[in-house]
């Protein structure tokens, strides 16, 4: 019988601490939570004592999380998203990749360290539903990707991209397009609003012909996805309206939940679904 999973997170926020706690409470059976890394290391500390009792799992580098893993789970932010990525890749460590918006340009050569390796890396699907159709329609001709995300305008402060649109958000009131064009940009714009567009990209025809319109929108008070996919197999349309995480006002509850629904695909002897 195979032993446990060895799993590390690397970010211990709310993301990072509910796949944890998940870990620990339904999946003690299969995997076993090793190491936690954050570099606010009271938060990796103060994780480790909570799901343990102690300061165990927390470590001080990715190095030491990445020697314990057989699993490294970045849940930090897209700037690092790649680098932890592919320094778990290298030393021959699976990888699940929850800011993939990082990912977008290094995705072709974290690939091919993977492949070299012998490795894989997972990446959720996140705070959106088509997926599985868009990966099927794949296999022959798409014609055109189009994800539109709605949020609440407050979502959008402290985006620099809108800032230099000089847009008074407090003001917005009625739906304002923030960007419309290719996901390659919107994920550079809006890197933690976002990651939606680069799994959609990565997993369809890339982040130059996926296209992506943001709005503002001030009469929700949910991030709402819709997508429309065209292809010779199918016309696709999903709408995803997301529940915020009740730690994190800025993530979607799908999006948490979609690693965990991964880690247990990982981890089932059977797989359902494309």
């Amino acid at each position: 019988m195979p032993g446990k999973l060895r799993i590390g997170i690397v970010g211990c926020g709310a993301i990072g601490s509910s796949l944890a706690g998940a870990i620990v409470r339904d999946f003690s059976r299969q995997a076993r939570l090793v190491a936690l890394f954050d570099l606010d290391q009271e938060k990796s500390r103060r994780l480790s004592r909570r799901l343990f009792k102690k300061e165990a799992a927390a470590v001080k580098s990715l190095g030491e999380l990445i020697r314990r893993s057989e699993l490294v789970v970045e849940c930090s932010c897209a700037a690092a998203s790649a680098e932890i990525a592919g320094e778990s890749l290298d030393k021959g460590r699976d990888v699940m990749v929850m800011s993939v918006g990082g990912l977008v340009s290094s995705f072709n050569r974290l690939s091919a360290i993977a492949g070299k390796k012998g490795r894989r890396i997972f990446i959720p699907s996140g705070a959106i539903s088509g997926i599985d159709g868009l990966k099927a329609a794949g296999i022959r001709r798409i014609r055109s990707v189009l994800l539109t995300t709605r949020k609440n305008p407050a979502a959008f402060k402290g985006v620099e991209y809108v800032k230099k649109l000089k847009i008074d958000l407090d003001k917005v009131r009625q739906d304002k397009t923030l960007y419309f064009g290719p996901a390659i940009r919107a994920v550079r714009f809006f890197p933690q609003n976002i990651n939606v567009a680069a799994v959609l990209s990565l997993a369809g025809i890339g982040a130059d012909k996926t296209y992506v319109k943001i709005v503002a929108s001030p009469g929700t008070k949910k991030n709402i996805h819709e997508i429309q996919i065209l292809s010779e197999a199918a016309k696709i349309t999903t709408r995803t309206e997301n529940i915020t995480h009740p730690d994190n006002p800025k993530t979607s509850y799908l999006a948490v939940l979609s690693a965990i629904a991964t880690l247990r695909g990982i981890l089932a002897p059977a797989k359902i679904g494309t």
